[in-house]
């Protein structure tokens, strides 16, 4: 019964992760498109389905994934990530630099691109705190506290980004990846227990 559970687990992440960019695959908007913008658009894609893989691995949730091995996975998904979100901005960049200079000057008329650069800048600083975090010295409960406060302005922007944008990818699916990201987070966040002083070892 434990690895029925395990591999109906593992198949349920694997589907929610892939339907939503098969979804946006089949989106008829892709033929009036460069290769380039839908390059950028499916990293930015991507980026969200690996907001959803990281409080999973942070949190112990996925079957034959010991804690050590599966905060190591957490810290490589984050470089993926933090990859992910370059290609996006690199992408739109190459297509569009006065839309991307709009945006990270915070004066676009679009109200998602506010939410997508605060969400990038946040991911930049949980990804840079992290590099020098053993060099800062930094207690496990000011870490745990700091880190948590970037991935919920992460999770809080990318998902109203995402929600706010009505591009390629599909809305059913897009609304149930934001919710399930959400929710992870949330779970993970209870479970951690990052507002007490009773917490799990850091690794």
């Amino acid at each position: 019964m434990g690895r029925t559970r395990a591999i109906l687990i593992w198949g349920v992440l694997a589907a929610v992760l892939l339907i939503p960019v098969a979804a946006a695959a089949a989106s008829p908007l892709l033929q009036w498109r460069q290769p380039v913008y839908i390059a950028a658009g499916f990293a930015g894609i991507i980026a969200m389905a690996l907001l959803l893989v990281q409080p999973l691995l942070a949190g112990g949730y996925l079957p034959g994934l010991a804690r050590q091995r599966g905060r190591r996975l957490h810290r490589w998904v984050g470089g993926v990530l933090v990859l992910a979100v370059i290609v996006h901005v690199a992408g739109l960049w190459i297509t569009s630099p006065p839309d991307v200079i709009d945006a990270l000057l915070f004066r676009s008329p679009t109200p998602f691109s506010v939410w997508g650069v605060i969400a990038m800048w946040a991911v930049f600083a949980a990804a840079l705190l992290a590099a020098i975090r053993r060099r800062l010295q930094l207690r496990p409960r000011t870490w745990r506290l700091a880190h948590t406060s970037l991935v919920l302005v992460i999770v809080a922007g990318s998902v109203i980004h995402a929600l706010l944008i009505e591009g390629t990818m599909e809305t059913v699916t897009k609304v149930a990846l934001c919710g399930l990201v959400l929710a992870a987070f949330l779970k993970a966040f209870a479970d951690l227990k990052v507002w007490t002083s009773r917490h799990r070892r850091d690794a």
